[in-house]
């Protein structure tokens, strides 16, 4: 059995972490139901002959209804588990959407287009049936998700140069395939074993959206879903998260510049990753990954420190990291063959305290 570093046992008592992230630790604690239980338990009232725009009004409609049944079980969270579970859900309808999505591929930014139940691939490289590169209980995330249960997928939607898990985000791995009743097991192990949650990362889990949604709809215990994303996913795929996931543990890569176009071949990233943190934050509860790069504390680091605490507030869980290290084809972009100063880390605290964010860790 592993043994938790004392931060993730004093952080169970850390009040600024608490209040941002109140649900999970409940739902973590088992005394309030994960989105998902909740999303299963929630009727739905739908045709495979209904057109997609049909299924969509649905789902808004229900993402009302949903909102309306999470907040009744803040209050009597034991009748919950009273519920019946009907013959059709609303994460049946979520996946029956993202089936719909598969064919004619638009979970991320991208928007290929390829019909991928025909096996035909997109940027990602993503087929049908999803890839796992390793599962495991990670001691290495922040405090209050440690320890994490996580399940690294291959494939990923952007092009990092510096990618410190190039081997599975480009396929250098062959992984093994799994049926979503098999990965229920593995996250139903991952939580008996003592996890906090199950973590979806890669790579990127947003081309396994689908998959992803199948897989929760076999899973038979309470488990808080942490969905772990580059952030530069579609409009489409934020509704689908919406009721699904319930702590958004996304990275805020790159500022309004050219530098996410440049470093990892992501066109439009500011504006796909501001819009996506602000739906996350209206639908479940954030942790923002800011990873300082050398060199990019005006450009990067700087405006996303400004805007998380403008946009977002000043509580926001943000976790500004200096892990970075020059990997892979780091050392084609001039800037990034070094590791950072300390001058410049001490610039990045610098930033985080003039913004006045109060729940910020390093």
């Amino acid at each position: 059995m592993w043994k938790l570093w004392p931060d993730a046992l004093t952080v169970l008592n850390d009040e600024s972490a608490r209040r941002s992230l109140e649900r999970y630790f409940a739902v973590m604690q088992d005394e309030k139901p994960a989105k998902f239980m909740i999303a299963k338990k929630l009727s739905a009232e739908f045709e495979e002959s209904e057109s997609t725009q049909q299924l969509w009004q649905k789902h808004e409609a229900l993402l009302k209804e949903f909102c309306h049944i999470e907040k009744e079980t803040e209050d009597t969270p034991r009748a919950f588990e009273k519920v019946k579970t009907p013959e059709r859900s609303y994460l049946d309808l979520k996946i029956e959407i993202a089936k719909r999505i598969l064919s004619c591929c638009n979970f991320c930014a991208r928007r290929c287009g390829v019909d991928r139940l025909e096996r035909e691939k997109g940027y990602c490289k993503c087929s049908s049936a999803i890839t796992v590169s390793t599962i495991f209980e990670h001691m290495g995330e922040e405090p209050e998700l440690v320890p994490s249960g996580t399940i690294f997928t291959l494939g990923c939607t952007m092009r990092c140069k510096h990618c410190q898990n190039y081997t599975i985000s480009q396929w250098l791995e062959n992984g093994k395939k799994y049926h979503p009743a098999g990965l229920a097991r593995m996250v139903e192990h991952l939580r008996i074993n003592g996890c906090r949650n199950v973590n979806l990362v890669g790579g990127e889990p947003t081309p396994w959206l689908k998959q992803w949604l199948e897989t929760f709809k076999h899973v038979n215990v309470n488990i808080p879903v942490v969905w772990n994303s580059n952030s530069y996913y579609s409009p489409e795929t934020a509704r689908l998260l919406a009721g699904f996931v319930d702590v958004y543990l996304l990275d805020f890569k790159y500022g309004p510049r050219d530098c996410a176009e440049r470093i990892s071949d992501a066109p439009n990233y500011w504006e796909t990753c501001t819009y996506n943190h602000l739906e996350a934050k209206k639908h479940g509860e954030l942790i923002i990954r800011v990873l300082v790069l050398p060199n990019h504390l005006e450009c990067c680091a700087k405006p996303i420190i400004n805007w998380i605490a403008d946009s977002l507030g000043r509580e926001t869980r943000v976790n500004i990291m200096f892990q970075y290290r020059p990997k892979w084809h780091s050392f084609e972009v001039p800037e990034l063959g070094r590791r950072l100063t300390h001058e410049e880390t001490e610039r990045a605290i610098q930033i985080a305290k003039q913004a006045e964010l109060t729940n910020f860790i390093t």
